[in-house]
């Protein structure tokens, strides 16, 4: 709704679309702060933080990704849990070591 809009856009609001718009992602977490890797490290998730700035009226996104297990292998069996019609947490929920 607020695509390609004029209108001054505050944190809040950009943060409430984000979190509507990756509600049914299970992997996605749209978080309060900078994101850190020892939060996603051995995991499937992408932490991600929204800021809106005001006063040029962008939006700042910072993301945060395990590459061997998001980017890579984590990617490769969700994207086999949903050929096979399995949950897309299926064998990604734990995290594969201790961060």
């Amino acid at each position: 709704a607020h695509i390609f809009t004029k209108e001054k856009l505050d944190t809040n609001t950009v943060q409430a679309i984000y979190n509507e718009f990756y509600a049914p992602h299970p992997f996605v977490r749209v978080i309060d702060t900078i994101p850190v890797l020892g939060a996603v490290r051995g995991t499937n998730f992408c932490d991600i933080f929204i800021e809106a700035d005001e006063s040029s009226n962008r939006i700042v996104v910072v993301s945060a990704i395990d590459n061997l297990v998001k980017g890579a292998s984590g990617q490769a069996i969700q994207n086999m849990n949903i050929m096979f019609d399995l949950p897309q947490t299926t064998g990604l929920w734990t995290p594969a070591m201790n961060p």
